[in-house]
């Protein structure tokens, strides 16, 4: 069992605070090239060790800016991945500093395929607009076709590439509350 903080519960998912026992989880899923690829600009930075992946946990755990936060998702369907913790799902802000939100997930990869993506992202987004957001942004690498299909099933709109928010070029998809 945890002892990080339920955001919120879906049908398969809790979305919690991570807590220092996620280590392990935060160095096999940061540690990853095929996970950290889709992540950032510039050269893939891995996570190295379980200090390094400590420091992670506690940048995580110090954000206070309701409904912003970055959380881990664990799965509770009974199924082969019950209780584990799969990856992360967040809302925080933009990179520039323009007021702008973005949602984000990254999973390990024994959980791809299977829509948790799509259920977490969905819980948090829903969480986002009913802490007060009005728009949420998603970008993602141009060649990143599973977070493309994440964000299209979720009810974001494309709106094509954008140089905005990161070095790279990015596909910029959105979602506006009440739409």
């Amino acid at each position: 069992m945890h002892s990080g903080g339920v955001l919120l519960e879906t049908p398969r998912l809790r979305i919690r605070d991570w807590t220092p026992e996620d280590a392990p989880t935060v160095l096999d899923i940061h540690g990853r090239v095929e996970v950290m690829k889709w992540l950032g600009d510039g050269p893939v930075v891995l996570c190295a060790d379980l200090d390094a992946a400590r420091a992670k946990i506690e940048r995580w755990r110090g954000r206070d800016d309701p409904p912003l936060g970055y959380w881990a998702v664990e799965v509770t369907d009974g199924g082969p991945l019950d209780g584990r913790v799969i990856g992360a799902v967040l809302l925080v802000p933009m990179p520039n500093g323009d007021g702008a939100v973005e949602i984000g997930w990254h999973l390990h990869p024994d959980a791809w395929g299977h829509g948790y993506a799509s259920e977490a992202a969905r819980a948090v987004l829903r969480h986002g607009f009913e802490g007060g957001l009005e728009e949420i942004n998603a970008v993602t690498h141009l060649t990143n076709g599973p977070s493309q299909a994440v964000c299209r099933r979720i009810g974001m709109e494309h709106r094509g590439i954008t140089d905005r928010w990161y070095d790279e070029p990015s596909e910029h998809f959105v979602a506006r509350r009440g739409r």
